[in-house]
This record gives C-alpha cells, sequence and structure tokens, in this order.
C-alpha cells in the first residue's frame, strides 16, 4: 500500500486513494450550475437579492424583499445557497427566490 491515505468510497464500494477523493468531490460540485430566478448564473461570493418576503423557519423573523445577502455559498444542489445574516444561523435560501446583483 503504501504512506497514501485511503478513504471507502461507498457510491462504488471500493478504497480509494484521498487525493482521487478530493478531485473527485471538486468536479462534482463544478459540475452543477445554480442559476437565480431570472436565470443569471450564480457562484461563490456573490451578493444577491430577494425578490419575495420570506419567512425564517425556526425563528419569528421575516426577510423581507429586495434584502441584500453577501456571499453566498453553492451547495452542490442546483437549488439551494448557503449564506449568513444577521442573527440567522445556517441559513439556506432557494435559488427561485433571489436574484443576482
Amino acid at each position: 500500500m503504501g504512506d497514501d491515505d485511503y478513504i471507502y468510497d461507498e457510491s462504488t464500494g471500493e478504497w480509494i486513494s484521498a487525493a482521487e477523493a478530493g478531485a473527485a468531490a471538486g468536479a462534482a460540485t463544478q459540475a452543477v450550475e445554480v442559476r437565480d430566478s431570472v436565470g443569471n448564473l450564480l457562484a461563490d461570493g456573490d451578493s444577491v437579492t430577494l425578490i419575495k418576503d420570506l419567512k425564517v423557519k425556526g425563528t419569528s423573523q421575516t426577510l423581507k424583499r429586495g434584502t441584500v445577502i453577501k456571499s453566498i455559498r453553492l451547495t452542490g444542489d442546483e437549488q439551494e445557497i448557503d449564506c449568513r445574516f444577521e442573527g440567522i444561523k445556517g441559513l439556506v435560501l432557494r435559488a427561485e427566490f433571489v436574484r443576482k446583483r
């Protein structure tokens, strides 16, 4: 075997090197195209504006239309965007409710 670290890949059922696993994970996240409500392509670090008032589950807060969300992160899902906002931890928005700034 050698000095390489190996990781068990559940999808294939085989042991693969950590370098191969990292390359495969990077390719998977780049393959997904996330588009906003008008069809603009979104990327990590973009700023978006809400196009609809959204109630946040688990809090009594409502995010109003026109609110700017800075530094979004893509999750690997076509419709989900991970972001931060004042006082809300772990906020995930649907791409259909945002527009790129």
